[in-house]
């Protein structure tokens, strides 16, 4: 692995650590996988806040609509083996639909461009009020015509990749979960991946380490523990599987174009990654291919795709460029995920334009406290950049030390509102540890400093008034 990426990673779980315990989030999960192998777990929080359950690495979690990159992949496979092709109708394969939802193209459906409903007259499945579909009620509510007219828009639609599911098993005379476990989840090495509740273990049994869903804060004040242990029937190959970080970030790593090692082809994975469509009215701009999105952060371009079901959040991002895939779980119904794995860009990024940190500036890494917050010494290729932990992307408007002795520095680099041009200097005890740290006029200590001196300045019963 790269210097800048191993020193990339341990910035990541630091950072995300902080951000994890800021946001008061249950649990988190961070894995990145680097060419095909995993290179990092990152794990934080709690499992189940009822019972103090520990989060671990191995704990499974509802991923949701990453659903819909393995049905995506399902039905490049059948197409690879020519048992279907993408400008098929779905009604050659699944009887007793509306006209015009009979017309639609497995293509356009892949895209979400078929026009279809999202969630049917009642979505309130994904807020446990009523049971996912099974086969039986997803195809009735497909014998209404479409929403909007087909071929005209990205319009997202789980309906639609149930539908795909039902042409799966009408091809494969096969029930989904069966077909898609063989042909797809084994193929691909993913021994911690199910396409639907229950969960169970490689001996076969119940007892799988699941972590549980959760609730916001509001309205009851606290949050409350969501079981997410229901079954998606029909819907499963839109929204129902259930994986490690790990699993689904080395799945995903092999949709790359340029992966070593995939289920799919090299051309399969081009057109699935493709941008068909554009979302619209998104803040980023973004595209959707067959079954993942694509857009671009940091200037890399990446695919992959989000997830959420009631108590979870989730989001994977795969660079083909440096060959990464990141997968952030989260197991509550705010979870950050989405703000998490765009963060992880962030610094993978400034770490590969900077690189590994050299000589002097090693020992500068280090968390420091004012009142008004965090900042991150984090070195860098031969500087250090002072970093805000509490940002989504620690280094926007990162201030640049040249370090010019073993504990001086100077500021060559930073906004206009800061403090450029202005020196540093670190100070230590008689043991010649460094126990503070001057930013320019800044005075920046640890964190159990600044705690105790808080304590003094503003405890009740203190006037509040500082003293000399």
């Amino acid at each position: 692995m790269e210097p800048w990426l191993r020193s990339a990673l341990d910035y990541i779980a630091d950072w995300l650590e902080f951000q994890v315990e800021g946001s008061e989030q249950p649990g988190c999960i961070i894995a990145v996988v680097h060419r095909g192998k995993v290179v990092a777990e990152h794990v934080f929080g709690q499992a189940n806040l009822d019972t103090g359950e520990k989060l671990t690495a191995r704990h499974r979690f509802r991923i949701a609509s990453h659903s819909k990159a393995f049905t995506a992949a399902g039905l490049m496979k059948l197409r690879e083996r020519r048992k279907l092709k993408l400008d098929d109708s779905v009604g050659q394969y699944v009887r007793g639909l509306h006209p015009q939802v009979a017309e639609a193209t497995i293509a356009q459906v892949l895209s979400h461009t078929a026009g279809l409903t999202r969630d049917g007259v009642d979505s309130g499945q994904f807020i446990d009020s009523r049971s996912y579909l099974n086969e039986k009620e997803l195809l009735e509510e497909l014998r209404s015509p479409t929403a909007i007219e087909p071929n005209t828009r990205f319009k997202y639609s789980n309906h639609g990749f149930g539908l795909l599911g039902l042409v799966i098993e009408a091809v494969t005379g096969e029930p989904y979960p069966v077909w898609i476990t063989r042909e797809i989840i084994e193929p691909a090495g993913l021994g911690e991946t199910e396409p639907d509740m229950p969960v169970v273990d490689a001996s076969g049994t119940k007892g799988t380490p699941f972590a549980r869903g959760h609730s916001r804060k509001l309205p009851l004040g606290r949050r409350v523990v969501i079981p997410g242990d229901n079954s998606t029937h029909a819907i499963a190959s839109a929204a129902g599987f259930v994986s490690t970080a790990a699993d689904t970030a080395r799945f995903f790593a092999q949709l790359a174009p340029n992966a070593t090692r995939s289920v799919l082809s090299a051309a399969s994975r081009r057109e699935m990654t493709r941008k068909h469509w554009r979302i619209p009215q998104t803040i980023e701009e973004a595209y959707y291919g067959f079954g993942l999105v694509s857009g671009q952060t940091a200037g890399w371009d990446w695919f992959g795709h989000g997830g959420g079901f009631q108590g979870y959040i989730s989001r994977t991002c795969v660079i083909p460029g440096c060959e990464v895939s990141i997968t952030v779980l989260t197991n509550s119904i705010d979870g950050w995920a989405a703000f998490w794995a765009n963060g992880a860009m962030f610094i993978l990024r400034a770490f590969k334009a900077r690189g590994a940190p050299k000589g002097r500036v090693r020992d500068w890494r280090g968390r420091w406290w004012t009142l008004w917050g965090a900042v991150d010494l984090v070195p860098m290729g031969d500087q250090v950049i002072a970093g805000n932990p509490h940002l989504i992307n620690p280094f926007l408007d990162a201030a640049e030390i040249e370090i010019t002795g073993r504990d001086k520095g100077r500021i060559v680099s930073a906004t206009g509102y800061s403090s450029h041009g202005e020196p540093v200097r670190r100070s230590r005890n008689k043991a010649g540890a460094v126990t503070d740290i001057w930013l320019a006029g800044a005075h920046v200590k640890r964190e159990k400093a600044l705690a105790a001196e808080m304590e003094r300045r503003y405890a009740p019963g203190k006037s509040g008034k500082a003293k000399a």
